[in-house]
């Protein structure tokens, strides 16, 4: 924050405690003229005002209010730049990567414990890893194949899975364009529970260059989309497919299998079925051919640990695996 604003904020909150104090002791002087008790002179549908003081609780109850402002200002950052008598800090999270964030704030943890200063997200992650850490440990050395079974693992693995992965995959995990539908038997690097884990902990990278990086025209476009049209068993036109076949057999084959089946080693997807990942019409599909497609999804083993990551899953392979 900029010495101006620092000094704005500073001012302004001070000179709002110093008014409510003025306006209460103003408050509390009889300057109307009139004993306290009696009335005022008027009245309104047979409400008569008198001159009554606000009861002395109520007047303590503001003073008191006023005094613990001042003291929590002084003990604590708020005014401004200060930083409060205390060194109390939110956190030590610092924008950036996932993985830089982490890096990070476990310096600043470290420093902060070196300077004796108390930071407030800090005690809670402590407190939260000695309360749920015994737990997770627990989770982690149980089989995956055991732990899928577990219903209060898989209610832990949803939450998780709401707190960090729905962001892309949705809060029903069907996923949207561009991030695959969890829910389903269709994967693009395998559904197998060790396979999963992987994919988790260290993230994929799928890239289709443009054109598949083969030497493709712009005018063969439109017929090797017909021939994916025709692979997924819709409505073609033959003579246009047939032609699409021809560029598909220039090197298209080399990802996606002779059959068009796909290569999990690869994430190469299968072009047989009605499932995409991006969009299946045919302009959909002449815009992914020329132009390509590059998917990421992040490694999460720096930012969840390998125990969380454990339980999140089993939760996702009980999604296709009732």
């Amino acid at each position: 924050m900029s010495s101006f604003w620092s000094v704005w904020i500073s001012v302004l909150s001070l000179v709002v405690i110093a008014g409510c104090f003025l306006l209460l002791r103003a408050c509390s002087k009889n300057t109307t003229g009139v004993k306290e008790g009696e009335s005022m002179g008027h009245s309104f549908d047979g409400i008569e005002e008198l001159n009554n003081p606000l009861p002395k609780w109520w007047s303590y109850m503001f003073y008191i209010t006023i005094v613990f402002g001042l003291i929590y200002l002084a003990l604590f950052p708020g005014l401004g730049n200060y930083k409060g008598l205390l060194g109390w800090t939110s956190s030590n999270q610092s924008i950036g990567t996932e993985q830089g964030i982490k890096a990070d704030s476990a310096a600043a943890i470290e420093l902060a414990a070196k300077e004796g200063r108390y930071v407030q997200y800090d005690q809670e992650v402590k407190h939260a890893d000695e309360k749920y850490g015994p737990i997770f440990a627990a989770y982690l050395a149980t089989p995956l194949e055991e732990l899928v079974k577990n219903p209060e693992a898989l209610k832990v693995g949803g939450r998780l899975f709401l707190q960090n992965c729905a962001q892309c995959h949705g809060s029903d995990a069907r996923g949207s364009k561009g991030f695959p539908n969890l829910t389903d038997s269709d994967w693009l690097y395998g559904g197998e529970l060790a396979t999963i884990k992987t994919t988790i902990m260290s993230g994929r990278h799928g890239m289709m260059p443009p054109k598949g990086g083969l030497p493709i025209d712009d005018s063969e476009i439109a017929g090797l989309a017909e021939y994916v049209v025709k692979l997924s068993g819709r409505e073609h036109d033959e003579t246009l497919a047939a032609q699409g076949q021809g560029s598909f057999m220039k090197g298209c084959f080399a990802c996606h299998g002779m059959d068009a089946k796909g290569n999990k080693f690869m994430g190469a997807p299968n072009l047989t079925d009605d499932v995409w990942l991006y969009g299946g019409s045919r302009g959909v599909i002449e815009e992914t051919i020329k132009h390509g497609r590059a998917g990421v999804m992040p490694a999460w083993k720096d930012v969840l640990g390998e125990e969380k990551v454990h339980v999140i899953t089993a939760y996702v392979y009980s999604l296709s695996n009732k």
